[in-house]
């Protein structure tokens, strides 16, 4: 059998389901050390992203991101290419990734794939 190897460049964002957004930035913050990139309050929604390390991932904390379990973000160089192996490797056809474009089947490992945009 051939070995696969994951697309991934890196990993961008730790997309953090919260039930108290502004709780989990103070906590990330006030006790973790963490420094606030951004934090957003709009349309029912909010969502902030801190830096903990010098370099990625960011944590996003989302109160509108369903279960407990963070969704890693991976940055790769080509989605399509990228979402058709990992969907090969799976066997069935789908898997425990999910793409920031919205192709998605939800599983108890969750991830996802993200192509960066240049212009």
């Amino acid at each position: 059998m051939a070995e696969q190897t994951a697309p991934f460049q890196q990993l961008d964002f730790l997309y953090i389901p919260s039930r108290d957004v502004a709780t989990d930035l103070v906590y990330l913050t006030e006790v973790l050390g963490g420094r606030v990139v951004f934090a957003v309050e709009a349309m029912g929604t909010r969502v902030a992203a801190v830096q903990l390390t010098t370099g990625p991932p960011l944590a996003l904390l989302a109160d509108h991101v369903e279960g407990e379990r963070p969704i890693l973000v991976y940055r790769v160089a080509d989605l399509d290419a990228a979402l058709a192996g990992l969907r090969r490797g799976a066997g069935s056809g789908s898997g425990p990734w999910r793409s920031l474009t919205g192709r998605a089947a939800r599983f108890k490992r969750r991830a996802a794939t993200g192509s960066r945009c240049t212009s």
